[in-house]
């Protein structure tokens, strides 16, 4: 995770009424900035991340600026589900060569294209080479970051039920990220950070936290549909060991055993966690090859780039 200290952006009440109305301001002028950029670089390919904030109106006016230029957008959320997406977003998929998903369904006719999108196309999570690698951990920051057990994601309830579980039956977990702090009945055995870990400036928290947890959690969000999560390329690239929920894209992306470990209910969760933490040399030797297997299948952000580009091209 990068960004702020926080893990995500302060958001004032006005904000707050205004996208449950389906609206984003533009604070920044993005929309004059895009058609004043698109007059002076004549553009092969103009990428619009997500694009809640970009009207119609603007991707019209690109379209007379820009005549040959590929119009594209790209987005991580699951942008068929509401309370991701805003009224200039739906306005403005028709006018789109291409809609790039990490969401699978999506692509499905009853979904994006149902709201006017003409090309969906799916694509798998990517990890940043930069700030997603091994990097050495000191005692202070495994005192400071790590765990025989980790997860970091934002709280859910069914997340918090399997953390319980291992809690009841003996296991210590830290969890990072938000939401956790207003669990009141939470049993001990859970170190509650409160707080996300990130990477900044100053220290790379995050990368640390996966390199110093013996065994990094990966939970799936039920409301976003996830079958495959930003956690799901980052705790491997990090040359992490990885216990993730187990789903056709996790046992697609990386071979079950071998590459990784997964699960599918908290029994199985409870019997993997007491393995891997009593075979050190095997949960060392599969978070190495779950390393190699980003770097071999073109994992990163760079590759998951010019995949989407070279089809911007085709």
């Amino acid at each position: 995770m990068g960004g702020s200290e926080s893990g995500f952006a302060k958001i004032s009440f006005l904000d707050r009424v205004l996208w449950k109305l389906g609206i984003e301001k533009d604070k920044t002028r993005i929309n004059r900035s895009l058609l004043d950029a698109a007059k002076v670089s004549a553009p092969h390919i103009v990428w619009i991340e997500k694009g809640n904030m970009i009207r119609p109106s603007t991707l019209k006016r690109l379209r007379r600026i820009a005549p040959d230029a590929r119009l594209a957008s790209y987005s991580e959320d699951d942008m068929f589900l509401a309370h991701n997406r805003t009224r200039a977003y739906v306005a403005g998929l028709p006018h789109y060569d291409y809609v790039f998903t990490t969401k699978a369904p999506n692509v499905d006719a009853s979904e994006l294209p149902s709201l006017g999108a003409r090309r969906v196309i799916a694509v798998d999570k990517a990890y940043d080479p930069h700030m997603h690698c091994p990097v050495a951990v000191s005692e202070a920051d495994i005192r400071r970051y790590g765990a025989d057990v980790g997860f970091v994601g934002t709280y859910e309830e069914a997340r918090a039920r399997s953390l319980a579980y291992l809690a009841a039956n003996g296991i210590e977990v830290r969890v990072w990220g938000n939401g956790w702090e207003a669990w009141n009945d939470r049993p001990p055995g859970l170190m509650i950070e409160g707080r996300a870990v990130v990477n900044t400036e100053r220290e790379q928290a995050y990368t640390k936290s996966l390199c110093a947890t013996r065994i990094n959690l990966g939970f799936l969000r039920k409301l976003n549909r996830d079958t495959q999560t930003d956690r799901t390329m980052e705790i491997p690239a990090c040359g992490a060991f990885m216990l993730a929920e187990r789903s056709d894209d996790h046992l697609r992306l990386f071979e079950e055993g071998r590459e990784a470990a997964f699960f599918a209910s908290d029994d199985e969760l409870l019997e993997k966690v007491r393995y891997y933490l009593a075979h050190e040399d095997e949960r060392a030797a599969i978070a190495r090859a779950g390393r190699q297997k980003c770097l071999d299948a073109g994992y990163s952000e760079t590759d998951r780039m010019r995949l989407m580009i070279d089809k911007c091209r085709s």
